[in-house]
Formats: structure tokens, sequence, C-alpha cells
């Protein structure tokens, strides 16, 4: 999800002076996350390990191994080592759109490409970052990251940590977390977020399927499938929306203010959102073992919802049926292991093509 130190190392390298003081704290931020982490079998055997802590770190090295020889995933240094930030994200995230578009704004940098988003170590900075942007007129969205990836560039240094923000988490989950940043050192294409997020969250997708099927139990297959449905419900209604704000944007001329009308609709439609997400909480709520903090984090996305959020979350959502699509025709006839491999083969055939080429032929496994 986030490339900093590796835009930051290749910026500084190739003499890029440009915003230095951003560069420097991505750097800076990644040093200290490497510090801080230490392998995971001394943590293990320490004695000062809290438990529950042990017990996820030993979980965390069975998904890391299935990963690679269930998932054809890259068997390297990433996440064998764990870091505690002493905070509740590795890094914060500031996206931007225009009042009357969801298309985010992009941010460029040497090697990786443009990128949607701008990650800072520090939550302040961010939102002075922010703040910036707003006074241009765009819509702004700040989110916690809790999972850090240098794209496998990194693995002579430790590679990528497990980290404080996301080894508490339930099983699947955390086997997500692990799946789809390990996808993004598999392929990466710069200049197409869209592309590289809906690739890793198709294999997170597929991946955890398979680890539950094959490990998970009765337990964790029954909460799984309770985030689950939440995550499908949520992210059905974010679609809608998403839906409806392209429709009126369309409707209008870009060039032109907004009549009233226009701004009438737009508040409607969010107005209605976030009527939809009530109902869906009241019903999250009702059901057996439910907490208000099982509906905490979706809280604060609702309160902050606008163009820059919902752009951000397509990112992830778009072209996740169409990778679906293309692993189940590469897979198929094949053996497990032998169909992740023909799957990632394809993925890499379609980074050279144009961006538009690259789509088309996506959208030709969903025919």
């Amino acid at each position: 999800m986030v490339k900093l130190l590796f835009i930051a190392l290749v910026t500084l390298a190739l003499g890029g002076c440009a915003d230095l003081s951003y560069y420097w704290q991505s750097v800076h931020g990644h040093i200290a996350l490497l510090r801080a982490a230490r392998p995971v079998p001394q943590l293990v055997e320490d004695a000062q390990t809290p438990p529950q802590l042990r017990e996820q770190l030993l979980l965390s090295q069975r998904i890391r191994r299935f990963a690679t020889d269930a998932l054809a995933l890259p068997d390297n240094a990433s996440y064998q080592r764990y870091a505690d930030l002493q905070r509740k994200a590795v890094v914060w995230n500031v996206v931007a759109a225009p009042a009357w578009s969801l298309t985010l704004k992009t941010w460029c940098f040497p090697v990786t490409g443009c990128v949607s988003y701008r990650g800072y170590f520090d939550e302040s900075e961010a939102r002075l970052q922010a703040a910036q942007l707003q006074q241009q007129g765009l819509e702004v969205f700040v989110y916690g990251v809790p999972v850090y990836s240098t794209l496998g560039w990194l693995n002579w240094a430790g590679g990528d940590p497990l980290l404080n923000t996301f080894i508490h988490y339930p099983e699947a989950e955390l086997a997500r977390m692990i799946f789809h940043e390990l996808a993004h050192q598999v392929v990466y294409v710069p200049d197409d977020t869209r592309f590289n997020e809906s690739f890793a969250t198709a294999v997170e997708r597929l991946g955890v399927q398979r680890w539950l099927a094959l490990q998970g139990t009765e337990q964790s297959r029954a909460q799984a499938s309770a985030l689950q449905e939440r995550r499908a419900a949520f992210r059905a209604l974010t679609h809608t929306t998403r839906l409806a704000l392209r429709e009126l944007y369309r409707s209008g001329d870009s060039a032109a203010p907004p009549d009233a009308a226009q701004t009438v609709e737009k508040a409607r439609i969010m107005q209605e959102f976030r009527e939809q997400y009530a109902r869906l909480r009241a019903a999250w709520l009702a059901a057996p073992q439910a907490t208000e903090r099982s509906a905490s984090a979706y809280d604060t996305w609702v309160a902050g919802a606008n163009n820059a959020a919902f752009g951000a979350q397509a990112a992830y959502d778009d072209l996740v049926p169409q990778f679906e699509a293309l692993y189940a025709a590469a897979s198929c006839g094949v053996g497990e292991v032998q169909g992740w491999q023909r799957f990632f083969g394809e993925v890499r055939r379609l980074k050279p093509l144009p961006p538009n080429e690259r789509l088309r032929m996506l959208e030709q496994n969903l025919k």
C-alpha cells in the first residue's frame, strides 16, 4: 500500500531536490522502523514477549510459509521480523480530488511513476498537507495505513516487517494483509494505482479463501465469514454511491461551476449514503456478540467520506472481478501452485501494455 522509502531513496539517488523535506521524512521514518524491527524467532524465544503477541507471531509465520508454499508468493525476508512502533498506524495517507470529480490528484516520482496518494510517517505532517490541498479547493481525506511495503526492493536490508499496527488482527485479516503486500512484490505497474491495488486485493481474497479452507479452524472461518459479509455490504453501499456521484459529475460541465440543482443532488446522494450506512450499522450491532468497536473503522471512514475517500476506495475494488476471472482461467485444469504461477505470469504480461490495452485485456476475462 505504501512505497515511501523506495520513492525517497530513488529520488535522492537521482539527485532529486524538490520538496526535499518530504523525502527526508520518508527516509527517516523507515530507518526508525528498521531499527525497531527484531527477528520473529528471537521474539518468540524472549521470555519478556507477551503470550498473546507470541501466538500471533507464530501464526504470522505459518501464514508467511503458506503464502510461498501454497500461493507461490515471494520467498524472501519480508514479514519475518517484527517492530512495535508505539503508534496506531505506520503512515498516514493523504488523497485529494476536485469537488466535482472522483479522479484523484497524483504525485509523480522517478522510477516508481505516479501514485494517487502521499504518505507521511507523522500524522501532523499529513494533516498539514491536507490543509494546504483544501486551500486549493480540493476535497481531502486522510487515513492511517497499518501495513508498510517497499515492493521487495529492501529485502536485502531485512525486508518489510510485521508491525504492531496489524499483528493482533484476527487470523484471516492478518493473512489478508500479508498476502496483499506480498502480491505487490510480484507485480507493480508504475502510474497505475488501480491496477496494482485491485490485483493485490484479488490475491488477498483468493489467498484467504485457500488459507481458511486448508488451515483455518471452525472458529476462524466463522469469524472471517462475518467480517467478509460486513465488508461486502459496505463495499456494495459505497459502490452504489460512487456510481451515483460519477453519473452526476458526468451530467455537468467540468469547466463550469455547478448549478444549484447539481449542488442539491450531490448533497442528497451523500445524505442517502449516510442514512443507508446508519441502517447497515444498526443491523451489524444487532448481531450476536457485536460491539461498538466492530463498527468503529467504518464510522471513521463515513464521517470523512467525500470525493477523495470514494476515489481512493475505487482503486482497491474496481478491477477485482477481472483479476479473479483471470485467475480462474489461468488455474483451470492445473495444480494449485501451478495455477498461481500461471496467473502471475498472465498479470506480468499485462504490465508493459499501454493502460487502455491493459484494461481491455483484463475485461476480456469477464466475457
